[in-house]
């Protein structure tokens, strides 16, 4: 029996999250903090234990609970790097919440940390029902968070989060069920190699992606993403952009592609339909914007669109792609609500007018907005950089018009993240409030400095997060090669079971050593 590190992971935060309910604040702080920072550790172990080109299934852990639902746990590279994205957030997001939160403290560890339990859960589970209730449940506290400790419109926006998320939810339960009844197993490895006929295929699709598309969030499911946002303390916008997001790309990437490759050949039509739109709809949104919150929630639409394109490209290339895009994504869109959260807690105002110049007061702090503003940009050396190319050059594998359009959202990013840049560190100081306010303290160092080394490590060795991946996207694009669809690609030679033959080999070869 191995080491059941996987139960530890989840143990350590739910043991925490209960004791938070019964301590004062200080106390509270400090249990939440030391729990988040024994989980990294874990994480840290984990990867450093992940035996990359190994088993598929890793750490896997099995109790049967009841007929037909087990307490399967278990990893693969693309779980392992979710995770690892999971637990380096969170003693972050602790930290922000710091000095701005300051009543029913106990309680809001105690949210994030069961956020930290459920968001672990989601990537670990391997039966069909307990990825299901890990994945709904992350909607509590959440809800939670922004309902309680939220801005001024919070009951608004925790609302419409909460009902857009369950609405779709509700079509995937009825679609689980089916699978199971027909394939007679809740496994999820099992699964994903269990041909459901095509046309039910088709259905289970549709079931599924109305909860993902919602989670992802793709347009025009996408409007809850900025009330909610504005609305949430900054902790809750840097795990909602870093990690929530990325449960819909994951939910593609583990059972929508896998399980129902037929009507994702057939459908990708739609999604890349959707995802052009959103790249140019939501960054010509975000041009306009006068709040900081809300332009980096466009971004993160038009950058997720990226995702959902690179996924549905059915090449190595696009799947690699989009999972630095999230993994990226996750640092980057994280890393600049922090950067807003620590302007609000000076001056309360979320208003571009209302601050400028504050390179000139604040250097420090205006050097890791730049950093964070250039890879969300994805400036070569950066963490987005890596992620678009190849999410980009594996669509244009497939199609020429589709990359034209995301990569014209690239430049529209450029065109909204400099122009925030801009208004917000450079200029004259028009407020003399804004022109007052101290730089970085060391809380603020140790918040933003880990997420700056990672976005650089990331985008100068993109390969330690790559390698756990590759073997598991290999095998997903082989399970696609029969039904990869082509559009007006300029690059069509040979069959696509040809293409993945290629990879193959040339991925073995790499193993080897030649």
């Amino acid at each position: 029996m191995e080491f059941p590190i996987l139960s530890l992971m989840l143990a350590v935060p739910l043991i925490a999250a209960i004791a938070c309910l019964f301590l004062d604040a200080p106390a509270a702080r400090i249990t939440a903090l030391f729990a988040t920072l024994i989980n990294l550790a874990l994480g840290v172990m984990l990867w450093l234990n992940y035996d990359i080109g190994g088993a598929q299934w890793q750490f896997t852990e099995s109790a049967p609970l009841f007929a037909g639902f087990e307490y399967a746990l278990g990893i693969d590279g693309i779980a392992l790097m979710l995770i690892m994205l999971s637990v380096f957030l969170m003693p972050i997001c602790i930290l922000a919440s710091w000095d701005s939160i300051t009543k029913r403290v106990g309680e809001y560890m105690a949210a994030f940390l069961l956020m930290e339990v459920l968001m672990i859960g989601v990537f670990a589970a391997q039966d069909l029902f307990l990825f299901y209730i890990f994945f709904e449940a992350g909607l509590i506290p959440m809800y939670l968070i922004i309902g309680v400790w939220g801005g001024d419109n919070r009951i608004y926006a925790s609302y419409k989060f909460f009902l857009y998320t369950l609405l779709g939810s509700v079509l995937m339960l009825i679609a689980m069920l089916w699978m199971v009844n027909a394939a007679g197993t809740s496994d999820i490895p099992t699964l994903m190699q269990y041909d459901f006929p095509p046309e039910a295929q088709f259905w289970l699709w549709l079931a599924f992606f109305a909860s993902f598309a919602v989670k992802m969030p793709m347009w025009p499911v996408h409007t809850w993403l900025p009330d909610a946002h504005v609305q949430a303390p900054t902790a809750g916008s840097v795990i909602l952009a870093g990690v929530l997001l990325k449960l819909g790309g994951y939910g593609f990437i583990r059972f929508s592609l896998p399980m129902f490759p037929v009507a994702s050949a057939d459908l990708a039509w739609l999604v890349f339909g959707l995802s052009m739109v959103a790249v140019i709809y939501t960054s010509l949104v975000a041009l306009v914007q006068d709040d900081m919150k809300k332009l980096i929630a466009y971004s993160s639409v038009a950058h997720m669109a990226i995702v959902t394109a690179g996924l549905f490209a059915f090449n190595v290339q696009g799947l690699e792609g989009a999972m630095m895009v999230m993994l990226g994504h996750g640092l980057v869109s994280g890393a600049l609500f922090l950067c807003v959260g620590v302007i609000y807690d000076r001056l309360h105002t979320r208003e571009i007018a209302r601050y400028g110049g504050l390179s000139i007061n604040m250097p420090k702090y205006a050097l890791f907005f730049l950093l964070f503003t250039m890879a969300s940009i994805g400036l070569p050396g950066t963490s987005n950089f890596i992620g678009e190319f190849l999410a980009l050059a594996g669509i244009y594998e497939v199609s020429t018009l589709v990359t034209l359009v995301c990569t014209t959202g690239i430049i529209l990013g450029a065109a909204y993240m400099l122009y925030l840049y801009r208004r917000v560190a450079f200029g004259e100081q028009k407020n003399a409030d804004a022109a007052a306010m101290p730089d970085l303290n060391a809380r603020e160092w140790a918040m933003l400095a880990p997420i700056a080394a990672a976005v650089l490590w990331m985008g100068v060795y993109p390969e330690s997060f790559l390698a756990p991946m590759r073997q598991d996207i290999v095998a997903l694009e082989t399970r696609l090669a029969s039904v990869a669809p082509r559009y007006d690609s300029a690059l069509d030679q040979g069959t696509p079971r040809e293409h993945a033959a290629n990879h193959v080999v040339f991925e073995g070869d790499k193993e080897g050593g030649h």
